[in-house]
């Protein structure tokens, strides 16, 4: 990759892509083959939102990379509980690591902070901004199971506050993808992003109804409704449960449909989909391990003498 840090996935050429996943299948294939090639190096897990799937994966990632990981812990038991800014923790925390991964809750956040430390930081969610990481494990799902040219993949949720469906739906630009977005009219993509996409030579197609385009579709990537971003409780149970898919849904898809979701879910997807063979959820958050090592091992580097 050309930079030193991952904030946005409009950073990412189609050559960064598929250099990343290409990498990532190697190291599929035999985790065993870099076990050791950042031995001694330390990443800095600094978390100010709740985090499952991606703060484990970059965990796991950097230990199967044979390097270790501190962890900022959570945000009442650290400095910031005084009032300490955003820059001064980064600075301070660069001192002692090799990388960083930030999550917070403010768009902009690692852009920002970015500014103030020397070693590579990778954005894992800036509010309702981007999800970069998150966007290369998406990408490896879908090229895995569909390929990544001459697809249509279908957008569903929240798409104004989804972070990973901002991220990912610029890096598809890179590719001949035909997006559709599908959403409640309150909850459709941000201008900014609708603008960027026309920016790219994207064409946004947007519904209301998927009914309208799942026959058509390669990939259905769903998210949830994001009760945590609405400034209003009553605007979020206006939406609540309006989009959820589940085995009937699916009647009409093709069977080599790959049904994707960034997870968590909450009621977006019937539980009883997860028996069918176009569910790919959880394989897709699997992938996050593999995917965020060959990340990391591009971003930190390496000499010839650790090359497998």
């Amino acid at each position: 990759m050309r930079y030193d840090h991952l904030i946005s996935a409009a950073q990412l050429s189609r050559a960064d892509v598929e250099a990343v996943l290409d990498r990532a299948a190697e190291i599929d294939a035999d985790p065993t083959a870099v076990r050791e090639r950042h031995a001694g190096k330390v990443l800095a897990l600094c978390f100010f939102e709740p985090s499952t799937r991606t703060k484990m994966s970059f965990d796991t990632a950097m230990k199967r990379l044979g390097g270790e990981t501190i962890d900022m812990g959570s945000v009442e038991s650290s400095s910031v509980k005084k009032g300490e800014s955003l820059a001064d923790t980064v600075r301070v925390i660069q001192g002692y690591a090799d990388a960083l991964v930030l999550r917070h809750p403010a768009e902009g956040s690692a852009r920002m902070a970015s500014e103030f430390v020397d070693v590579p930081l990778v954005n894992a969610g800036d509010g309702a901004g981007q999800h970069p990481s998150q966007t290369l494990l998406d990408l490896y799902t879908i090229r895995e199971n569909v390929g990544l040219d001459d697809i249509t993949v279908g957008i569903m949720g929240d798409l104004k506050y989804g972070r990973t469906v901002h991220s990912l739906s610029m890096a598809l630009t890179n590719f001949d993808v035909r997006q559709h977005f599908v959403s409640p009219e309150s909850l459709q993509l941000p201008r900014s992003v609708r603008y960027d996409l026309h920016q790219a030579g994207a064409q946004v197609r947007e519904h209301a109804d998927l009914d309208e385009v799942l026959p058509e579709l390669d990939v259905l990537y769903v998210t949830r409704i994001q009760r945590e971003r609405f400034p209003d409780e009553r605007e979020y149970r206006e939406v609540a449960g309006e989009y959820q898919i589940d085995a009937t849904t699916l009647a009409d898809a093709k069977e080599s449909l790959a049904v994707m979701h960034p997870l968590p879910r909450v009621d977006e997807i019937d539980p009883a989909v997860d028996d069918l063979p176009q569910a790919n959820y959880f394989e897709q958050a699997h992938n996050g391990v593999p995917v965020r090592m060959a990340l990391l091992d591009s971003l930190l580097g390496h000499t010839d003498s650790q090359s497998p």
